[in-house]
């Protein structure tokens, strides 16, 4: 495949891959913020301690990750880093004091009120549905992104559904569901860590290769075309 890149469409320049930097950062990212969801170690689950890595890990990261995807023609890998780089910008806003985000919700006694958890939690859900978006689309790049997605798609309303019962005082509830939507995000973060290794291997020619399950001959595409069969290639995310 690499010398039908090579004929079909030669670089004018060498470009390093990106990928595994703002893959680097999703792991530095998520996987301590879905440790923390599931409670390990009576850790918190709201996030405030590890915010620094949202902003300069999952924010700044995958979005630089993402923009130099972009001058490499990955669409695909273009746009799903960013939007994760930009959702994880705001997490980070909304947990930093400085943006207000939470004191217009903030009662008398300084505790967030019931409409902060039912207005947050529609972020979670339409950001689960765009991991949906992506989960469709990967079905023509490999496995490891595929259960990535999948997983993703699961984790964000499992989210939005533990702040609403949070509003709602279910507690108890409240608590499991986030717990699920932390034990998802975990399997995004092993996925990742999977596709982050993979494509660091490659780039040093590592003689042993990690496997990510090609799919790109799976599903036949609108056109089928050698050039055509090189960009699903390059368009995925390791």
């Amino acid at each position: 495949m690499a010398q039908a890149r090579a004929s079909v469409q030669p670089r004018r320049k060498n470009w390093g891959n990106p990928a595994p930097l703002a893959l680097a950062g999703l792991v530095m990212t998520l996987t301590p913020l879905s440790c923390q969801l599931m409670g390990w170690r009576g850790s918190d689950p709201g996030g405030y301690a590890n915010n620094g890595a949202h902003w300069f890990c999952g924010g700044l990261l995958l979005f630089l990750g993402g923009l130099l995807e972009f001058f490499l023609a990955h669409t695909f890998a273009f746009v799903v880093y960013c939007s994760y780089g930009g959702f994880f910008l705001a997490l980070g806003a909304t947990l930093t004091p400085g943006f207000n985000a939470a004191v217009p919700y903030e009662t008398a006694t300084g505790v967030l009120g019931a409409a902060f958890y039912n207005s947050f939690g529609f972020f979670y859900l339409f950001v689960g549905f765009l991991s949906f978006v992506f989960f469709i689309c990967s079905l023509r790049t490999n496995i490891c992104l595929v259960i990535l997605f999948l997983a993703y798609t699961i984790a964000f309303p499992l989210l939005a559904a533990a702040e609403w019962t949070h509003a709602q005082g279910q507690m108890a509830l409240s608590k499991r569901l986030m717990v699920g939507g932390g034990a998802a995000c975990f399997v995004v973060s092993l996925c990742s860590w999977w596709a982050m290794i993979g494509g660091l291997l490659e780039s040093v020619n590592f003689p042993i290769s990690l496997p990510m399950g090609d799919l790109s001959g799976v599903i036949r595409g609108r056109t089928t075309t050698d050039v055509e069969s090189v960009r699903v290639e390059e368009n995925t995310l390791e």
